[in-house]
């Protein structure tokens, strides 16, 4: 697999990633299904206000992704310098990421896309496992590759960084900046068929996943760890 190529992919997932957090945020509680330092700002918020609900949302955000991120850790393992860029084992972490997300989206069929409490706390769970395992499966990319597709406030440093400490004549971080406006792109979409469409919500992250896993098997672990 070549960067381009991987970029490619990292941009796709980044655009589901920013519809999935704007579901969790818009009828899932409050709270993110990824951005976890931004649950924990939530959380001190609901304990300092003893605002119950909301720090049950962030609990169950926190225990999804956790468990997300263990389970991907287990089948993803640890990047190696020298194995392909993008080995199988992580299209298979995005494989079982994509069953917990079709799990997700028959629950949010279910519930016209509006659910009561309880189902509400499944599918924020159900949203974190899936993020959770997102994120285990960039980091078991090899060849120095690593990268996230969920939490970006790093590649938004990169971007800056690179800005103003521009190395080898490059000035910009074209993947960072195609992954941050994927994020804002993903996200705008999704609330935008939240209030016209719900029903078609689940067709983003579906298709996003579904993309990327189906072009992984196509192409195999082609690519030296360097690219």
């Amino acid at each position: 697999m070549t960067m381009p190529r991987l970029t490619l992919f990292a941009v796709i997932l980044t655009f589901g990633t920013g519809a999935v957090d704007a579901a969790a945020y818009i009828r899932l509680g409050g709270v993110f299904s990824s951005v976890m330092t931004g649950n924990l700002v939530l959380a001190g918020y609901a304990i300092s206000s003893t605002t119950l609900s909301m720090a049950l949302h962030t609990a169950v955000a926190f225990a999804g992704y956790i468990m997300g991120t263990a389970l991907g850790t287990r089948i993803a393992g640890r990047p190696r310098p020298d194995e392909p860029i993008w080995p199988d084992r992580v299209t298979t972490t995005l494989a079982v990421e994509l069953v917990v997300i079709a799990c997700f989206s028959v629950g949010w069929e279910m519930t016209g896309g509006n659910p009561a409490i309880f189902a509400e706390h499944v599918l924020l769970a159900l949203s974190a496992l899936a993020m959770g395992m997102q994120s285990a499966a960039m980091r078991g990319l090899g060849g120095h590759a690593a990268l996230s597709t969920t939490y970006l406030t790093g590649t938004l440093t990169g971007v800056v960084a690179a800005l103003l400490t521009p190395r080898d004549g490059t000035r910009f971080d074209l993947r960072g900046m195609a992954m941050l406006a994927a994020l804002t792109g993903g996200a705008a979409c999704g609330t935008t068929l939240i209030a016209v469409a719900p029903s078609l919500f689940p067709a983003i992250p579906l298709s996003t996943l579904t993309l990327v896993v189906v072009a992984a098997r196509i192409t195999g672990p082609t690519g030296a760890g360097a690219g």
